[in-house]
């Protein structure tokens, strides 16, 4: 495999997972958050809730598969990547006997673990003959199944390096710790890391977690202003909904993007500290998806309720897309630092 085909086979990968991520976790992304508010009042509202909430454990088996797809597998290859896919994901445990699926897993595991698939796929493929139906989903699961399973642990020691990071930020001064936050939280989201993971493995709580969920939302009106010139609707809407990763591509392949992205999260960080924004360690890391950063929030704010509303959509919505507008025009029309394509995403937009 030369240089162009590792670049390729990279480019399949990451195209592959972006779009999983899209598939499995928009639905709840988009109204989960609302729904939560009615599941009291109707059966029906409750069972959707429910529905959405269940569609991303689904999210390791569609990246499989996904991928799969981007290197244009056999029906039986696509089929064995989701499931190998969705076992080493990592959100299945046993506890008591019994089979325990929380959460959609570990996404850097899960890339791993698709690529291993394809590179192992190629290698079988048209050695088994008739035998394939048998031999390929018996010996690929065992093989990568294991695998994938074994490296899990030690994939799993990213998140909680990255974690042990964070928490030493949450003992500086409060602005600098926020401005930090904002930054780590903004680059982490677009990362294969997972912001829940890393908040709730440190335990993010009060202004650590605000300063955290706006640094996300800062980074999603920078891929949404970025994209929204350059992209069909279907790309900033999907960042704007929260599922900033699907940017993962671009991000790998373009590192300048990160240069918006941090000067906007500085903003977000002052932003966060100026208005006291807060939060808990299980609201942290989804920014304004699913509105769950805004109402956690709100719960901490003082004065009336329009008052808090009006703060929270300044900081979360109104000022993070501004200042992105800014940055934007800056760095694209009178810097020139870099051209608007490096945001341009064409999976989504087909």
């Amino acid at each position: 495999m030369g240089k162009d085909g590792v670049k390729s086979f990279f480019n399949k990968l990451l195209n592959g997972v972006a779009l999983g991520i899209v598939v499995g976790l928009i639905p709840n992304a988009v109204l989960g958050g609302i729904l939560k508010f009615f599941i009291n009042d109707s059966s029906i509202i409750k069972m959707i809730y429910n529905v959405l909430g269940m569609s991303q454990l689904a999210t390791p088996a569609l990246i499989g598969i996904l991928v799969a797809l981007q290197f244009k597998m056999q029906p039986i290859e696509v089929a064995i990547s989701g499931m190998v896919s969705f076992i080493c994901g990592g959100s299945i445990s046993i506890v008591d006997g019994k089979m325990i699926i929380n959460g959609i897993g570990d996404l850097i595991n899960i890339m791993i673990v698709s690529a291993v698939l394809v590179l192992v796929m190629q290698f079988f493929r048209g050695k088994f003959g008739s035998l394939t139906i048998i031999l390929l989903p018996v010996l690929t699961t065992a093989i990568v199944g294991t695998f994938g399973l074994t490296i899990l642990p030690y994939v799993k020691k990213i998140t909680g390096f990255i974690g042990s990071i964070i928490m030493d930020f949450t003992t500086l001064q409060p602005l600098l710790m926020s401005i930090l936050l904002a930054i780590s939280f903004a680059l982490i989201i677009v990362s294969p890391v997972s912001t829940v993971a890393v908040s709730i493995a440190v335990g993010l709580q009060g202004l650590a977690s605000g300063a955290a969920n706006v640094g996300i939302a800062s980074c999603a009106m920078t891929l949404v202003v970025g994209t929204m010139r350059v992209n069909k609707i279907g790309v900033p809407l999907s960042l704007f909904f929260g599922s900033m990763k699907i940017f993962m591509p671009n991000w790998l392949k373009y590192p300048i993007v990160n240069i918006p992205i941090i000067i906007n999260a500085v903003f977000a960080g002052f932003l966060a500290y100026y208005f006291t924004i807060q939060g808990t360690a299980a609201s942290a890391g989804f920014g304004f998806s699913g509105l769950i950063g805004p109402i956690a929030a709100f719960q901490f704010m003082q004065g009336s309720i329009l008052s808090k509303i009006t703060i929270l959509f300044i900081v979360y919505f109104m000022a993070t897309f501004v200042f992105a507008l800014i940055t934007d025009f800056i760095f694209v029309k009178i810097l020139k630092i870099y051209k608007r394509d490096i945001f341009i995403f064409e999976e989504l937009g087909k």
